[in-house]
Order: C-alpha cells, then sequence, then structure tokens
C-alpha cells in the first residue's frame, strides 16, 4: 500500500501515445500553412462569397472563436425555489 509517496509509473507531465498523436497532427496542420479554421474564415471575409456560404463558415467557425455562455442555476436562500418580490412605491400624491 502507498505511504503517501509515489513509487514508479509514469512521470507527472510525459505525454502518452494519445497526446503525442495529437501534437504530430496539430504540427502538421499548422505547417501546411492553412487551418481549417482559417480557411472558413477567409471565406467568412470574402465578400465575394454568396451569403449563404459566408453565414455557413461564420456559423461553423463560432464555436472556435466565442466560447459558449455556462447556464447557470438559479436558486433561492439555502437552495429552495427562487423568490420574486414585487415592490411598489407609490407616489405620495396618488396616496392622499
Amino acid at each position: 500500500m502507498a505511504k503517501g509517496v509515489k513509487t514508479g509509473g509514469r512521470t507527472k507531465g510525459t505525454p502518452n501515445k494519445t497526446t503525442s498523436a495529437a501534437a504530430k497532427r496539430a504540427a502538421k496542420i499548422a505547417s501546411s500553412g492553412l487551418t481549417p479554421l482559417e480557411y472558413m474564415l477567409q471565406i467568412l471575409r470574402d465578400e465575394k462569397q454568396d451569403v449563404a456560404a459566408r453565414m455557413d463558415a461564420a456559423h461553423k467557425a463560432a464555436p472556435y472563436v466565442h466560447p459558449k455562455l455556462a447556464s447557470v442555476e438559479l436558486g433561492g436562500k439555502d437552495g429552495g425555489p427562487l423568490q420574486i418580490q414585487v415592490v411598489s412605491f407609490a407616489n405620495s400624491e396618488d396616496t392622499q
């Protein structure tokens, strides 16, 4: 049984086969001069392209350029339901 000290195994930070293959693939794509994202952005910015092609490129490139917003679950006090209270301040002239 381990006594709080790591013994044996892979050293921390050593890439596995999948990580190494992905890094090599990314380097090969980058060295080719044009990544798929760069190609989509070229189409998007080309005003000679028809609108449908530009919109399709924008739609497909957007997730790589703009991250999706995380959803946040709202809850009330102590994890209960959210309570909404509407307060109306009447004008002092209206109440007389």
